[in-house]
C-alpha cells in the first residue's frame, strides 16, 4: 500500500477499511463510558475536552462530578470562574476548563444553548479545534465528518506507514486527507458513530503506543508498520528539546486557621486558579531570609518561618523546581491589601480550585497538624 508522503498527494478512499472498524466496534468496541448511549451535545462535547490529553480513568470521576454540578450548558455558563476552576482542579491543562466555561457562555449568546451540529461552526467554538468539533458532531447529529486525534493519528501511521512526526503540518495534512477519503460512504447515524468511536477504540486499546496488541487489530492485514516490522518504530516521536527548568519560592503563610492564596492571572501555568504568593530568594542567606522578611510582612507578624522540603513539577515545556516555606503568623492584617489575595479556610483545601502540587502539599501540611 502506498505510503503517505505529501500533504498534496491525493489520498485513496477504501470501503473495506471503514467496514473493518465498524464491524470491530460493535463486537469489541468500548459501549459503557458514562458519555456513551446519548445524544446530548453538552454531554458528549464535555467529555471531548476532558479527554484532550487526559486517560479515560482519570476522566470519568471528574465528568460525573461535573456533571452533578453543571448538568446543562445553561448552568455553566451562568456559574463563576472559580466553581469552573475548583471542580477542574487536578484535572490539569486548566486552559480547558477556561476554555469549556467561555464555550458555554457563546453557545448561550450566539445558538441559544444548542450546540450547532456544523463542524465548522463548532469548531469556531472556544476550546473545539477541527477533529474535537467532528466528534461531537458524529456523536451527537450524525454528522460525516473526519477526526484526527493523537490516537487515530498512530492508527494511520502505522496501518500506512507514514514516514515523519505526525505533528508536522506537511505531515498532518497528509493525515487529514487520509481521514476525509477514509469515511464512510454511508453517511446513517449508527454507522458514522461507529465509525468515529471505532478509530478511538482502536488507538486506545489495541493500537497503544507500547505493547500494541495487533493479532487482535482488525487492520492488521493491510498494516504496513506490521508488515514491515515497523509497529515499534512508527508513528515517529516528536523530536525530543532539552526542557527548560525555572525555580520558584512559594510561602505557606498561616495564621492558624486560614492559609494565604493569591489567585493567578488567566493566562499562563495555571492560570485562574488560586495559588499560593511567590517570591524570588536569589543571593546569600542572608539576603534570601531578608527577602522571606519584607514579603511576609505585608500579610502580618511572622512567628515562626520554616523551610520545607522541595519538590519539582514537570510541564510539558519546562520544570519547575519549588522551595517552599511555611510561615506562622502571630499577628495577621485585617486586609492584605491586594485583591489578587484572600483567606482560605484550611478546612476547604480540598475542595478550592488549586493546582494539583499545591494542593497536594497543603493537604499534607493540614493532615500533620503543621498549618496551626
Amino acid at each position: 500500500m502506498k505510503r503517505i508522503l505529501e500533504a498534496d498527494s491525493p489520498a485513496p478512499s477504501d470501503p473495506t477499511f471503514s467496514r473493518a472498524v465498524v464491524d470491530w466496534q460493535k463486537q469489541h468496541g468500548r459501549h459503557a463510558l458514562p458519555w456513551q448511549g446519548t445524544r446530548d451535545a453538552y454531554r458528549i462535547w464535555l467529555s471531548e475536552i476532558m479527554l484532550q490529553q487526559t486517560q479515560v480513568a482519570a476522566v470519568i470521576p471528574y465528568y460525573a462530578r461535573f456533571l452533578l454540578r453543571f448538568p446543562d450548558v445553561a448552568t455553566l455558563a451562568a456559574a463563576p470562574a472559580e466553581d469552573v476552576m475548583a471542580h477542574w482542579s487536578g484535572l490539569g491543562y486548566y486552559t480547558r476548563a477556561r476554555n469549556l466555561h467561555g464555550c458555554a457562555k457563546r453557545v448561550m449568546e450566539l445558538y441559544g444553548g444548542v450546540f450547532p451540529s456544523d463542524p465548522l461552526l463548532l469548531a469556531e467554538l472556544p476550546g473545539i479545534g477541527r477533529s474535537t468539533a467532528a466528534a461531537i458532531s458524529a456523536f451527537a447529529y450524525g454528522t460525516r465528518a473526519a477526526i484526527l486525534d493523537g490516537n487515530v493519528k498512530r492508527v494511520f501511521a502505522r496501518v500506512f506507514g507514514v514516514e515523519g512526526y505526525p505533528g508536522e503540518k506537511r505531515i498532518e495534512d497528509a493525515l487529514w486527507l487520509q481521514a476525509v477519503a477514509l469515511l464512510p460512504a454511508d453517511s446513517a447515524d449508527a454507522q458514522m458513530s461507529a465509525y468515529t468511536q471505532g478509530l478511538m477504540d482502536l488507538g486506545a486499546t489495541l493500537c497503544t503506543r507500547s505493547r500494541p496488541e495487533c493479532q487482535r487489530c482488525p487492520l492488521q492485514p493491510r498494516c504496513i508498520a506490521f508488515a514491515t516490522d515497523r509497529v515499534d518504530e512508527l508513528p515517529l516521536r516528536k523530536p525530543k528539546k532539552t526542557l527548560r527548568e525555572k525555580s520558584t519560592a512559594m510561602l505557606v503563610i498561616s495564621d492558624g486557621s486560614h492559609v494565604l492564596l493569591e489567585q493567578r492571572p488567566d493566562s499562563g501555568i495555571w492560570g485562574g486558579l488560586l495559588s499560593l504568593p511567590e517570591i524570588a530568594l536569589n543571593g546569600e542567606p542572608a539576603l534570601a531570609h531578608a527577602a522571606l522578611q519584607l514579603s511576609t510582612a505585608r500579610f502580618g507578624v511572622a512567628a515562626s518561618v520554616e523551610k520545607l522540603l522541595p519538590f519539582t513539577h514537570s510541564f510539558t515545556h519546562f520544570k519547575l523546581h519549588v522551595s517552599p516555606y511555611k510561615v506562622v503568623l502571630a499577628r495577621r492584617l485585617n486586609e492584605v491589601g491586594e485583591r489578587a489575595h484572600v483567606w482560605l479556610d484550611i478546612g476547604r483545601i480540598a475542595e478550592a480550585p488549586l493546582p494539583a502540587p499545591v494542593k497536594k502539599l497543603l493537604l499534607a501540611l493540614f493532615t500533620e497538624g503543621r498549618l496551626i
